[in-house]
């Protein structure tokens, strides 16, 4: 067999009939696309999709007293200079799931937190999943639809299960269950399938008591939040309560968010589901009266890639413009989106921004829940920011004004994102390599399990390449991503809390890579390798996630109206993954004929020059291995930094800036699977990927 040296190309290393840019001009997924819209309009009109209101919001607490955990013996800090980043996944889910219960998945919040800390836990195949490092915070974040009620319905030792419809459920997880042989996996995806309608028509019809499924959830509410706080330790691991908020349109739209809980004195009694309302403002609203009784939290969007256009469209649930009401709310209540994540990198889109090279970075293009495509408009992150801006134009606040997170939305509790150990999210549904779509299925059961499912109607779910079956649909395109980091005085609720709020916050697809953003007006070179640098940047500037103007707070006058920006840019390659290719800045900004963006590398590795006439580094001829996924580990920096003044800069143009550093090539988690195996990597798959950090953006108010 023949393996090849894949060079650091920035188009080469992305390359791929995977890419979004492809799918949305092909004639399968296009066809398979129509068939669920259509299929969508049929079950809007018999009344089958899960619209239904059954409960009703409340904002009754639970006083639970001071529960941060040991007390810190740090003594904090109020100089910002002093800040360190950390690191975490804010978005993981548990065997309280009710789409993670129903893929093998065992493990409990508890189990979750251990895996955080270091600690091996088991996947539902067997296997064990472990970090090679710990993590600095975590928030189990379970699906508050239907919370612990999917575990409840298959425990036949608890009340819940004797009602009629968690009867297909029943030892779904035992011992003898636990397979992923095409026959074990088809029933449970029959009895997940059937259970949530059927159990919202026996509530909706009086066969079954809300208030007993209501018992249910916040028993494991309960659980979450104590589990939560049983692990909390300051100023060495933070935990925080949270869930996740599953909206979405009719046809598969994602409105998801995670709901993030600064403190755990003070909680709801039970979390706001799409069963209360599917309409995020109704999440605003009742996330505004929880506040108003002293409550903190805050809401963080994902998987805008998946929405279908909807997470960022330019009007409210009603079909109005947005307004200033909506935009402010939105922010107070959203001030931070995730923009990374297992199912998909939401920065932008190839066909969005046509020269940025990076741009087609392990994007999911289906709707989460469906191998329907999504529409490009309306769902990236970078294309918000730009129509946010254009809106400020117009006189109306900003509702898309961002800072970036990742995470991982694993469903096993584990956040595997590293590429070499990746085994995708989905338990007994993507534990092997042909699950995940890397590897061909093989034998007579490769055949039998494609014909089934395509009797089922799921026959987007796998395609013939050259002979070979492989699976098709969202997983191949899953990417092993992301993280969540902050920079703040110490590893405490209170400090992390703070810097979210402020959105002194990055995402990273996986390494631990840090990256900083200061923007000012007095800036000088000595500010990159002084000491006192950082202070510096902190005293005369802004630090990403922050607002910079041309007004001085001292007497008003426009001191600085024609002076130009400067940027401070810092990134830290992590020392256990590869060294950084290059060091960019990504600025959008808008003007009488529209909104524009620009991508600009700032700093090269191997101190080499940007050239002027493109804005970009040289290659620096990184290479990638693909019989045993080496790297070049000798080409590249350990750090990159930069001071840069904006060229083009026009004081009374509105603008953004944020930082993205640029991994070398490594081999992706898809060439992993293939190395191991021994066999070429799937040929339609991309063999690398270029891991990367992004910083929140800094805003120019004119």
């Amino acid at each position: 067999m023949s393996f090849a040296l894949v060079s650091c190309s920035d188009q080469s290393s992305e390359q791929s009939i995977y890419l979004p840019k492809d799918l949305h001009s092909s004639k399968r997924e296009i066809a398979i696309t129509a068939e669920y819209d259509a299929q969508v309009q049929e079950d809007s009109a018999t009344g089958w999709l899960m619209g239904e209101k059954l409960f009703q919001a409340e904002t009754e607490l639970l006083i639970r007293g001071e529960q941060s955990g040991p007390a810190s013996n740090i003594v904090p800090t109020k100089l910002p200079s002093s800040r360190k980043a950390f690191f975490g996944d804010l978005h993981v889910h548990t065997a309280y799931s009710l789409d993670g219960y129903p893929v093998g998945t065992l493990a409990t919040p508890y189990d979750a937190y251990r895996y955080a800390k270091g600690e091996p836990i088991l996947h539902p195949a067997g296997f064990e999943m472990q970090l090679s490092r710990p993590l600095d915070f975590y928030a189990v974040t379970d699906h508050a639809m239907f919370l612990g009620v999917v575990q409840a319905a298959a425990d036949t030792t608890t009340e819940f299960s004797k009602n009629e419809v968690a009867q297909p459920l029943h030892d779904l997880n035992a011992a003898e269950n636990m397979n992923a042989s095409t026959f074990g996996l088809v029933r449970r995806f029959w009895a997940f399938a059937s259970f949530i309608p059927d159990s919202i028509r026996q509530i909706t019809e009086g066969q079954l008591n809300p208030n007993e499924v209501l018992e249910v959830v916040r028993t494991a509410w309960i659980d979450t939040i104590e589990a939560a706080d049983s692990f909390n330790d300051p100023g060495n691991f933070t935990t925080f309560a949270g869930y996740e908020y599953t909206s979405s349109t009719e046809d598969s739209g994602n409105l998801h968010r995670n709901v993030i809980f600064e403190g755990t004195d003070r909680l709801p009694r039970e979390p706001f589901s799409r069963f209360h309302s599917v309409n995020p403002e109704d999440l605003w609203q009742w996330m505004d009266e929880l506040r108003n009784k002293g409550v903190e939290s805050l809401a963080i969007p994902h998987n805008s890639n998946g929405s279908n256009g909807q997470m960022f469209k330019l009007e409210d649930w009603a079909g109005s413009p947005l307004d200033d009401d909506y935009a402010k709310q939105r922010m107070r209540n959203e001030p931070i989106v995730e923009i990374t994540q297992i199912k998909g990198t939401s920065e932008t889109h190839p066909a969005l921004s046509t020269r940025d090279e990076w741009a087609g970075f392990e994007i999911m293009p289906f709707r989460v829940g469906a191998n329907a495509l999504s529409k490009i408009e309306g769902s990236y992150v970078r294309d918000a920011l730009l129509n946010g801006l254009t809106l400020e134009k117009k006189g109306i606040s900003n509702p898309f004004k961002f800072g970036f997170i990742g995470s991982s939305d694993t469903h096993t509790g584990a956040s595997e994102v590293e590429e070499s150990s990746f085994s995708s999210k989905l338990g007994l549904m993507s534990g092997t390599p042909e699950q995940r779509g890397s590897l061909p299925r093989t034998g007579i059961g490769a055949e039998i399990g494609y014909q089934v499912m395509k009797a089922m109607g799921r026959g987007g779910s796998q395609i013939r390449i050259g002979g070979d079956i492989y699976a098709a649909g969202w997983t191949p395109t899953f990417g092993a991503s992301g993280l969540a980091a902050a920079w703040a005085e110490e590893n405490t609720r209170s400090s992390l809390y703070r810097a979210f709020r402020r959105k002194e916050v990055f995402a990273t697809s996986g390494p631990r890579i840090r990256i900083r953003l200061f923007g000012g007006y007095d800036f000088d070179e000595d500010m990159l390798t002084e000491a006192d640098g950082i202070e510096r940047a902190y005293a005369q500037g802004v630090s990403m996630g922050g607002e910079l103007s041309p007004i001085t707070s001292a007497n008003g006058k426009l001191i600085n109206n024609s002076s130009t920006p400067e940027f401070i840019v810092m990134a830290s390659a992590d020392p256990e993954s590869a060294p950084l290719q290059r060091l960019q800045i990504v600025k959008g900004w808008v003007d009488e004929r529209g909104t524009h963006e620009r991508v600009i590398d700032v700093a090269c590795a191997g101190d080499v020059q940007v050239n002027p006439e493109t804005d970009r580094c040289p290659h620096n001829a990184a290479k990638v291995d693909i019989s045993d996924c080496s790297i070049s580990a000798r080409t590249g920096s350990a750090q990159l930094f930069a001071l840069w003044r904006d060229p083009d800069f026009q004081p009374e143009q509105r603008a953004f800036y944020y930082a993205r550093a640029i991994e070398n090539p490594t081999c992706r988690w898809s060439t992993w699977d293939a190395v191991r195996a021994g066999v070429e990597p799937r040929p339609d798959l991309p063999r690398t990927v270029q891991e990367r950090a992004w910083s929140s953006p800094i805003h120019y108010l004119p």
